[in-house]
Order: C-alpha cells, then sequence, then structure tokens
C-alpha cells in the first residue's frame, strides 16, 4: 500500500489558492473587456513597468534585435528550431485527408485545414521562455497558420532579445511584447489596434491557464498548461544526486510547481530528501525552487512497479521521468502523462528546450484526456458530404424522413421528404 512520506500543500490550500487566482483573473478581464487597450496599458505598466508608445515591434526593431545577437546564440536558436520542425512535420505528414464512398453514390470526407489566425504565448517573467516559442510559434507554422500572433512580457523592463528572434526565427508575423493575463486578453478579445485571434496557445502561470480557461468558448485554446509539474518514477537502481536534481530542474520554474517522487526504495526517499536540501544550498534560484520543494513537493513510497504505476496514473502529471530496471513497463502501460522521459540519459530539459517534441504540455491532472501542444492542435479536421445519384438522395431521405419523425423534428423531416418527393420519381 502507497504511503506519503512527504507531503507539500493539502487540497483544500490549493482549492483556495485557485479560487483567488479565478477572482483576481476574473476581474481583469472585465476590465479589459470595458476598457480595451487602455486597460491593457495600465496592467502592463503595473506588472511589467512597460508602455511603449506601441506593443507592437517594427520590422526594423526585430531586424536589429536579431542581427544584434551573437552567432552563436542563432546557431543555437536555429539547431533547437530544426529539432521541432523535424519532429513536428512528420506528425503534420500524418494528418491526411480522407474520402469513401459508404453507399452507392454516397461520398463523405473529411478534410484538415489550419486555423486562420493563433495567438501564441511565450511566458517571460523571471526567465526569458525562449524555447516556448519554438514550440508554439514554429509548430503553428508547420501547420499553415496564415496570421501567427507572437505576445511576451518584458523582462525586467527590457525587451527580451533571445525570445524575440526565437519568435522571428519560428514564424512569427507579428511580434507584441505584453505580458500575463493582459497579454492573453488582449489576443482573444481584440483591441482598437489589433483585431482578436481565432485561438490562444502556450504555457503560462496559474493567472495566464485561468486567463485561457476563463476565455475559451471565445476563443480556442491549446490546452491548460499550467504551472509546470515533474513526477519521477525510481527504483532502487536510480541515484539520488540525479533524482534530486531533475525535481529542482523542474520546481525552480516557480514557487507553486510541484515535484513529486514516486519510488519503491526508502533508501533513495531519504537519500533524495537530503540530496535536495544539500543542493538547495548552492543553487542560484534556490529562493524559488525551495519555496516549491517545501509546498509543493511529495515523495510516494510503494512496494513494486505495479504499484507505482497506479499512483502514477493517478498524479497524472505533466512530466514523467521514469528511472526503474524496466522502463518499458511504464512506456507500455502508462496513459496518464503529458510527457514521458525514459531512463537516464534523457530529462525534462532536454524536452523542454532542444530534443524535439513539443514541451507546452497539459497539468492539474489534464493529462487524463488530453497531450500537449502539437501540431493537430492548429488544424481543424472538418467533415464534407455529396450525395452524387438521385436514387442515393432518395434512399437516404426514406430512412433520414422517419428517423426525424421519431424525435418529432418535423422541419428536419421536410427536408428529407423534400428529396424524396423530388428525386424519388426518377430514381425509384
Amino acid at each position: 500500500m502507497a504511503t506519503v512520506f512527504k507531503e507539500g500543500k493539502s487540497a483544500e490550500d490549493r482549492f483556495e489558492a485557485d479560487q483567488k487566482v479565478q477572482e483576481i483573473v476574473r476581474a481583469i478581464l472585465t476590465d479589459i473587456r470595458d476598457r480595451g487597450e487602455e486597460a491593457v496599458r495600465e496592467l502592463s505598466h503595473k506588472f511589467d513597468n512597460w508602455n511603449p508608445e506601441n506593443f507592437k515591434l517594427s520590422d526594423d526593431q526585430i531586424e536589429e534585435i536579431t542581427s544584434s545577437l551573437p552567432r552563436q546564440t542563432i546557431d543555437d536558436l536555429k539547431f533547437a528550431q530544426a529539432q521541432v520542425r523535424k519532429f513536428a512535420e512528420v506528425q503534420r505528414a500524418a494528418l491526411r485527408d480522407v474520402q469513401v464512398e459508404t453507399l452507392p453514390g454516397v461520398i463523405l470526407g473529411h478534410k484538415n485545414i489550419p486555423v486562420n489566425s493563433v495567438g501564441c504565448y511565450v511566458p517571460g517573467g523571471r526567465y526569458p521562455m525562449i524555447a516556448s516559442a519554438h514550440m508554439s510559434v514554429l509548430t503553428a507554422s508547420v501547420a499553415g497558420v496564415k496570421r501567427i500572433i507572437a505576445s511576451t512580457p518584458p523582462i525586467a523592463g527590457a525587451l527580451p532579445q533571445e525570445t524575440i528572434a526565437a519568435m522571428h526565427l519560428g514564424g512569427a508575423h507579428e511580434i507584441h511584447i505584453v505580458g500575463g493575463v493582459q497579454a492573453i486578453a488582449r489576443m482573444a478579445l481584440g483591441t482598437k489596434t489589433m483585431p482578436a485571434v481565432d485561438m490562444v496557445v502556450g504555457p503560462g502561470n496559474a493567472y495566464v491557464a485561468e486567463a485561457k480557461r476563463q476565455l475559451f468558448g471565445q476563443v480556442g485554446i491549446d490546452l491548460l498548461a499550467g504551472p509546470t509539474e515533474v513526477l519521477i518514477v525510481a527504483d532502487e537502481s536510480a541515484d539520488a544526486e540525479m533524482v534530486a536534481t531533475d525535481l529542482l530542474g523542474q520546481a525552480e520554474h516557480g514557487p507553486t510547481s510541484p515535484a513529486t517522487l514516486i519510488t519503491t526504495s526508502k533508501r533513495l526517499a531519504r537519500e533524495t530528501e537530503a540530496e535536495i536540501a544539500r543542493q538547495l544550498e548552492t543553487l542560484p534560484t534556490a529562493d524559488i525552487a525551495a519555496i516549491a520543494w517545501r509546498d509543493y513537493g511529495q515523495i510516494i513510497l510503494v512496494q513494486d512497479h505495479a504499484e507505482a504505476l497506479v499512483q502514477a496514473e493517478k498524479v497524472a502529471c505533466e512530466h514523467v521521468q521514469i528511472l526503474t530496471t524496466n522502463d518499458d513497463f511504464f512506456l507500455d502501460n502508462m496513459t496518464n502523462y503529458g510527457a514521458l522521459f525514459i531512463g537516464p540519459r534523457t530529462n525534462v530539459a532536454y524536452g523542454d528546450k532542444v530534443i524535439g517534441t513539443n514541451h507546452t504540455l497539459p497539468t492539474k491532472l489534464a493529462a487524463r484526456y488530453t497531450g500537449g501542444l502539437w501540431v493537430g492542435k492548429f488544424i481543424k479536421t472538418v467533415t464534407y458530404q455529396r450525395v452524387l445519384t438521385d436514387q442515393a438522395s432518395a434512399m437516404i431521405g426514406q430512412y433520414c424522413s422517419r428517423l426525424c419523425q421519431y424525435e418529432r423534428f418535423l422541419a428536419h423531416k421536410a427536408q428529407a421528404d423534400l428529396r424524396v418527393a423530388r428525386y424519388g420519381n426518377k430514381s425509384l
């Protein structure tokens, strides 16, 4: 039976925190709906100390910023984007249009059509989340989106140059320097200076995720990608240094980032706790990671791999690392995760930054029902129907007429009856 070796905040405390976030975001969205760009400016100045003449960067500004970066930086960005592009192109090729004749003269099919306009949010704040530009902007470009808006906050009152370059190289048609809830609302609702987009994508903090949740329906979203989560499933074969390093590697994202270890080894549980304490003494981002580990860190002891699987499925984590003697057992049987990192030679940082899979992934149990951002999220699979013969239309119409009668949909029935009357005499 699983036992909790180390526990963070209770479910009740987390629920209360979520409720506060919802209230704050609701008030911000109402203000932006009412006052538009004026409210966005006030919020940008309040939260980011950023109030430029124009939030949108000009082509000259983008070119100046990109050309000012070292050649090594540009080469590194291009390498990372090449990996993301390769995998996205393979995924796009797997999405095929279909057409089939289900009955003589009845043609059904579907087409895969890119969304027309997308707003890609790239988080900033404490860290310039450069890689998020690859994951959203570049992937939307591979999908064939016609209008790609990219938005990111300033970093300490300055332009995030590497992020801007990544957005530009990834294929953004417009780049705006706006962050937080106000950026999401601005893209989703539109303002006098910027038409609304059809879909908003990208990760962010709890406020950004909540803004997407509240705006969903008025605008499409990819998924609710909130504060980063990591789960490590390990047994006695894993070492505490690697486990601790990889837990803290995600805990540094923010003070509400959950980091969980499920292990069959009590020794590893004890050593990992001690190793985390040791690493926090020298970790440059310990001011954030220590809070995340204290409040949201968890260690769960289980008897064997089978019980570890049961507990991992319940956690349904965004990032899951497997460090065991039977990694394939988890690859073959796990169903609830955003992305799986198998064996000691890989880690979440590889997926976050460069290896090629998308790092915008489901959080807060959403892995139970969705995967992460990928090229298919930017594609609408839409159906079409065509009836080629009078005989086929009359035959389908007779069935349709009776089925509509059963449901008392008499105007629907009239549609079918019209075709039977018009085409039936010729064919029956």
